[in-house]
Parts: C-alpha cells; sequence; structure tokens
C-alpha cells in the first residue's frame, strides 16, 4: 500500500516515459511484477533493474536511446515501493530474488536477456547471472554497491536517519548531500523520498557476488563522485576481480544522480558495450 502521493509522483514520472511505452503486470509464484516495455518488438531483450527507492521508472532518460535497438523491460523490484505486488511465496533471501527472477523472465517469455542494474539493481543483476549464466548475455553493474567493496562509512551515517525514521524530508536532505553539485530530476527525486516511507517495503540483501565466476562479458559503470563508496577503489578492485571486464569512470556523477542525470555518457557506453 502506498500514500496517494508516491501514486501521483509515480504516474507524473511514468508520463516522461516515450508515449509507446507499455505497462505489464507479469505473474510471478512471488506475485505480480510491474514491467515497463518500450523498444521494437524484435530487439534483442534488456532488463533494467532499478536501486532501492528509484522504482523502474529511473532509467526515464536513458529508453529513448536503449530502445532505438533493445527492448527494454525496467522492472519494480519485489519487496520495494512500486507497482510490484508481493504475494505468494515468502520473500527472505536472495535465493527468493533470483527465483523471482527467473520467473519474471519465464512470463515474459524471455530465454536469454542483457541485464543492467543500478546500486541495489547491481547487486541483484550479479547475483543472477551467477545463478543463471544461460540466460545473461551481456551484465552492466552501474555504480554497483555491495558487489565489490562495502558501503563508505560516512555514507551509512548520513543514511541512517531515512532507514529509523524514514520521511520525505530526511530522504530529502539525504539526496541533496550526495548529489551535491548535479541536478537530479524533481520529480524522480519526489518520488525516490516518497518511496522510502512505503510501509510495506522489505528490501532483501545478502553477501557480496562472487565476481570472479561471472562468466559473460561484464561492464562497471562508476560515479566519479559517488559518496556511496570510493570510486577510485571500487574500479581497482573490479579491474582485479574481472580481468576480461570493462570498467568506466563516469566524470562529476554522484551515486544517486545515476542514471538518469546528464545520461549521455552512461546511454553512450551502454550501446557501445552492448552492441
Amino acid at each position: 500500500m502506498h500514500l496517494p502521493a508516491f501514486g501521483h509522483a509515480y504516474d507524473e514520472l511514468r508520463a516522461r516515459w516515450p508515449e509507446s511505452t507499455e505497462e505489464c503486470d507479469v505473474a510471478t509464484p512471488y506475485g505480480r511484477t510491474r514491467v515497463h516495455v518500450y523498444g521494437p518488438t524484435k530487439g534483442s531483450p534488456l532488463v533494467l533493474l532499478p536501486g532501492g527507492s528509484a522504482t523502474g521508472l529511473a532509467w526515464f532518460a536513458n529508453v529513448p536511446t536503449l530502445g532505438v535497438r533493445y527492448r527494454v523491460y525496467a522492472v519494480d523490484l519485489l519487496g520495494d515501493a512500486g507497482r510490484t505486488e508481493h504475494r505468494g511465496l515468502a520473500l527472505k533471501s536472495a535465493n527468493d530474488l533470483t527465483a523471482w527472477l527467473d520467473g519474471l523472465l519465464d512470463g515474459l517469455g524471455i530465454d536469454r536477456t542483457d541485464l543492467c542494474g543500478h546500486s541495489y539493481g547491481a547487486w541483484l543483476a550479479a547475483k543472477y547471472a551467477l545463478h543463471a549464466p544461460s540466460r545473461v548475455g551481456h551484465l552492466a553493474l552501474v555504480d554497483p554497491t555491495q558487489v565489490f567493496t562495502g558501503f563508505r562509512p560516512g555514507y551509512l551515517l548520513r543514511a541512517l536517519p531515512t532507514l529509523i525514521r524514514p520521511s520525505e524530508a530526511r530522504a530529502r536532505a539525504f539526496l541533496a548531500w550526495e548529489t551535491a553539485g548535479t541536478h537530479p530530476d524533481e520529480t524522480w527525486q519526489r518520488l525516490y523520498a516518497l518511496a522510502t516511507t512505503a510501509p510495506d517495503r522489505k528490501l532483501v540483501t545478502g553477501a557480496r557476488p562472487r565476481t570472479t565466476d561471472l562468466a559473460m562479458p561484464v561492464l562497471v559503470l562508476l560515479a566519479e563522485q559517488s559518496r556511496a563508496h570510493h570510486a577510485a577503489k571500487v574500479a581497482d578492485r573490479a579491474r582485479r576481480m574481472l580481468p576480461q571486464g570493462e570498467v568506466v569512470v563516469i566524470p562529476g556523477a554522484t551515486h544517486h544522480s545515476l542514471p538518469h542525470t546528464e545520461p549521455k555518457q552512461l546511454n553512450d557506453r551502454l550501446m557501445a558495450f552492448l552492441g
């Protein structure tokens, strides 16, 4: 259940997507999953997983470019704010999340897809790529958290008030601190802030994925000014753990300004990698 203000912000951001975008509610053993679908029906599939509190709509500035070539499926995450419903099997662990994604791909009729995630969604994308490598062609991780390194203590300290006593004002203050110097979309900020207050959120986390076991091409896109972690340290570790991977640092970007603020660099890198 969400407050009316969240629904209004959700619909407002949805209106920013291309007119031909389709809404799909896909049945899975864990409930119905909302997917925003855009791009040519015969295009290669590309599944996008957002960060926590962001909803699948967070990719609004990316899909016009990605959807020229790919059939894009942007997902509202199970257990998070959005229009995915958790009804059915219990959601307790990362294994439940990968089983949910199995059911989602089955419901969409996708045997194999390219997969891209941001933040928490990148952690989930890496987990899924290890769980079902035959179903993932290319894997793109956008400023991934809890994949190569942990969070900065200062980031967790700043985030703590929004976790203990979530409110729109606290979430806004947190975003303003993390995205200083950038200009995140106002509607997205409102949706993110309201999402943190959703009473039925249950984000499941787990151990870091064994990235050395990833068997597909991997792209890691890091925000140079991310306050979630030290980009240089993450880049160094990613290069050591993914000798065949590609690691790119996006100048000026922060963790929460991705993927929509000044999206051209991210879009161009993704298109070149996937193409």
